[in-house]
């Protein structure tokens, strides 16, 4: 079956959503739930929207995001480090990532940067950012691929095993 990219209401699917990320990311259920009420908090923020990947009727991908705002907790953490490397001015006018997620049995089919790609086309800012762990990854090359840079890297958020680097990419992203 074909790979289908659309619009995800993803307050009516946050369950399935949470399922592939808990998979993709190694999450346990109490991490799941906690995410849940994040997942459902960001989606009523003005202009956050998502995309899912499904095939059939499977939700085997998601993205989501919304206009950064300095005062959310992300932006909070991320600034200091911007701020260290004279990248703070991308926390202004810019279209978050906040999470993007494909199941492992459908990664390196097209379906990441098909979610990216489609959520960013429909930004009004110039640009997006978005954070990852900081390691070389296949998310990480993706992300490289289409145009972001590394804006800020070992960056530490509270609870999280591993730093992360922040990352940013002039609109719209680079096309192979």
């Amino acid at each position: 079956m074909d790979l289908v990219i659309g619009p995800l209401d993803l307050p009516a699917h946050v369950d399935e959503a949470l399922a592939v990320q808990a998979i993709a990311f190694g999450l346990g259920p109490d991490e799941v739930a906690v995410r849940r009420q994040i997942v459902l908090r960001h989606m009523a923020n003005p202009g956050a929207r998502a995309f899912g990947a499904t095939v059939g009727e499977r939700l085997v991908g998601f993205v989501y995001g919304m206009p950064n705002d300095r005062g959310h907790w992300w932006s909070t953490v991320v600034q200091p480090y911007l701020r260290a490397q004279g990248n703070e001015q991308w926390l202004d006018d810019s279209f978050v990532i906040t999470e993007l997620h494909v199941h492992p049995a459908h990664q390196n089919r097209g379906a990441g940067r098909a979610l990216i790609t489609t959520i960013t086309d429909t930004a009004s800012q110039p640009r997006s950012i978005l954070s990852a762990i900081d390691t070389e990854s296949p998310a990480r090359a993706l992300y490289h691929s289409l145009g972001y840079q590394d804006l800020a890297r070992r960056v530490l958020f509270p609870s999280a095993p591993r730093p992360y680097a922040v990352m940013g990419a002039p609109l719209p992203l680079l096309r192979r």
